[in-house]
């Protein structure tokens, strides 16, 4: 990877590629977690494919990165990164509701179960529009100006969240003529767990014109999930172009990654962020009785707040119980792999918002997938395509429960096969976003 500040910037010959991109992008290696990985694969294949990406992100040393992944800058090799400073609010306002300025804002969830928790999300909806990392856009756009001059660049993408990131956008476009195209990994102003900070009609008009501006006034809009979401994305912006790309899985790392050791026992595994905002309880009641009659192990790997492990190992203290904390995305396939039954838990009002990136690395390993949530979603409906995969809501104990136990009197374990799987590899995704967006400005 090559790395400088925005004031190290020496004029890049193509060499035989056929354009030059640039990403902006909060979230890059050595960060962790599923937002990261998008943007990096799209870099990565972009650059394979014939195409030079430049990315413009923040100092690890300066950022709020809940979690780190090194082994990450191994996918990322040769690629031009301009680092820049930033100033976060958000280590102020995490040190003050958890003690340490790294752990940054709990993801996915709003706790309001105290005086002090709705003060905090209080806080955070009022005082950080669009969002607490906003500090970090005007060095952006100072790196981004400057860039853009120096390489004649004509394509650009924005990614969030942060949707802050996108306001540095909307501002270069006063200046350069480019293609700019928006990508939302998550909904912005329509994210579910909006309706719990106490937002003021002044909160909430702010952000909403800020989405506005920058959804009208970028070439196109990408999505993860469509829709429902594009349907309401259209409201706002009539006559916009929106796409859909989801994250992908790497082929090449899900082929060279070896299983971790098999468990003596059924093998339950799940992978990602979990909150008190996901229905995970039935499951658990599920995993009790059947311990009862079967040597269970469950294995959790996540950034996960302590008071939610602590209440699985109590819920279920027949099975084998462990959880890894967060790891390396590579480990995590490991682990997947090892597993007899892979499970999600779909976010409580997300059903058609987003689409978990870690999905489609569960049906490349070709194991056994349980998801509590709504079978009719967009998302559901992909997955039912598969031959092993079973979608239930949080009240359907029985179904959960005939499923798990079909899979423990298998003798031998089955397979679930997903159509043209490998159509949804990141590379194969890059292609399409070259075909639908690069290609097509």
């Amino acid at each position: 990877m090559l790395v400088c500040t925005s004031m190290e910037s020496k004029k890049t010959e193509l060499n035989g590629f056929k354009s030059k991109i640039l990403i902006i992008t909060y979230y890059w290696p050595p960060s962790g977690g599923s937002g990261v990985q998008r943007w990096m694969y799209f870099a990565k294949y972009l650059k394979k494919l014939g195409y030079l990406p430049f990315v413009i992100t923040v100092d690890e040393s300066r950022a709020s990165y809940p979690v780190l992944d090194l082994s990450l800058n191994e996918e990322i090799k040769d690629l031009r990164v301009i680092k820049t400073r930033t100033f976060e609010p958000l280590k102020w306002y995490s040190r003050i509701i958890t003690g340490d300025q790294k752990i940054g804002i709990p993801q996915g969830e709003v706790k309001t179960n105290n005086l002090f928790m709705k003060l905090a999300a209080y806080i955070r909806g009022n005082f950080f529009v669009p969002d607490a990392r906003k500090g970090w856009t005007n060095f952006a756009y100072r790196a981004a100006f400057n860039l853009i001059k120096e390489e004649k660049i004509k394509k650009i993408i924005t990614t969030g969240p942060p949707h802050s990131t996108h306001l540095v956008g909307l501002r270069l476009k006063k200046y350069y003529d480019f293609n700019w195209w928006v990508d939302l990994r998550d909904p912005w102003t329509d994210i579910f767990y909006n309706t719990s900070l106490y937002r003021s009609k002044k909160a909430i008009s702010k952000d909403e014109k800020l989405e506005k501006q920058v959804i009208q006034n970028a070439d196109g809009v990408i999505t993860t999930a469509g829709g429902v979401l594009i349907d309401k994305l259209k409201l706002k912006a009539p006559n916009q172009k929106f796409i859909t790309l989801p994250n992908g899985y790497d082929s090449r790392l899900m082929k060279i990654t070896k299983s971790l050791p098999k468990k003596n026992g059924f093998h339950i595994v799940y992978t990602g962020l979990l909150t008190e905002n996901q229905n995970y309880t039935v499951l658990l009641e599920v995993l009790k009785k059947l311990s009862n009659y079967y040597r269970i192990c469950f294995t959790i790997a996540g950034n996960i707040n302590f008071n939610i492990i602590n209440e699985i190992r109590s819920k279920i203290p027949k099975a084998d119980f462990e959880y890894l904390g967060y790891l390396p995305h590579s480990k995590a396939v490991a682990l997947m792999k090892s597993a007899d039954l892979l499970c999600n838990f779909i976010f409580n009002e997300a059903e058609n918002q987003m689409i978990s990136g870690k999905l489609l690395e569960y049906l490349a390993t070709e194991i056994p997938v349980l998801c509590i949530g709504s079978p009719d979603t967009d998302t559901s409906k992909f997955l039912l395509e598969a031959t092993n995969v079973c979608i239930a809501k949080d009240h359907e104990k029985n179904i959960i429960e005939d499923y798990i136990k079909n899979l423990l009197d298998f003798e031998e374990k089955p397979k679930n096969k997903s159509p043209n799987i490998e159509n949804w590899s990141r590379e194969e995704i890059t292609k399409r976003l070259i075909k639908e967006v690069l290609l097509e400005s």
